[in-house]
């Protein structure tokens, strides 16, 4: 547990030294891309520390607006009550945020899996979550943008990565950006994570 601990701890400092940076840009939409081939990415698939979804993140206007980030559980169709977690910042120093935001999962030696979401200079701490009571399932994830750089105007909430499990022998592969797809897989699946963005010209809670 404590080597566990120490790798958690170097790679929330690579997070926050990393993800800290601007940029000059004249858009005034937000943008984001998948960087699935990012030096965090190869860290925790070297380590084999978990699952991570990493983004390529640029917020001009940073200093009038709120960024919120949350993952969405659902059990057996469900919607839980609360976030499993959330990350929520904004009114930065500078005009124009640029670097890395996404959302890890940490398989630790135990049953449980820690969790955790971070933007450019700032993250959150490990949240333990207990796995589900079921054993025999199998699990699937993705990214639900693509490469390419997509605009997140305000006020629009955008589904970024799904995570899944099932006690199914296949998982379908659906359209992530389709709300019908999105719920069929929110009622067929055991379990299923949506990670969301919103971005806000003034501080809110999601929803």
């Amino acid at each position: 547990m404590i080597k566990n601990y120490f790798i958690i701890t170097s790679i929330f400092i690579l997070l926050l030294t990393l993800s800290a940076g601007c940029t000059n840009t004249n858009e005034k939409a937000a943008t984001i891309s998948v960087h699935s081939d990012s030096e965090y990415v190869n860290t925790f698939e070297d380590l084999h520390l978990g699952i991570l979804f990493d983004f390529d993140f640029t917020l001009p206007d940073a200093d009038k607006r709120w960024v919120n980030l949350w993952v969405e559980r659902y059990i057996d169709g469900e919607k839980e009550s609360q976030p499993l977690t959330q990350l929520s910042y904004g009114n930065s120093p500078t005009n124009v945020e640029h670097g890395h935001l996404g959302f890890g999962m940490i398989h630790t030696s135990l049953e449980d899996t820690l969790v955790f979401l971070y933007g450019p200079g700032v993250s959150t701490h490990p949240t333990r979550i207990e796995k589900t009571s079921n054993t025999d399932v199998i699990s699937s994830w993705d990214y639900a943008i693509g490469n390419e750089k997509v605009e997140l105007e305000s006020d629009e909430t955008k589904i970024l990565a799904v995570y899944r499990e099932t006690e199914s022998s296949t998982i379908r592969t659906v359209d992530l950006q389709d709300e019908d797809s999105v719920n069929e897989i929110i009622k067929q699946d055991n379990m299923v994570l949506l990670l969301k963005v919103k971005i806000e010209e003034e501080h809110s809670t999601p929803n």
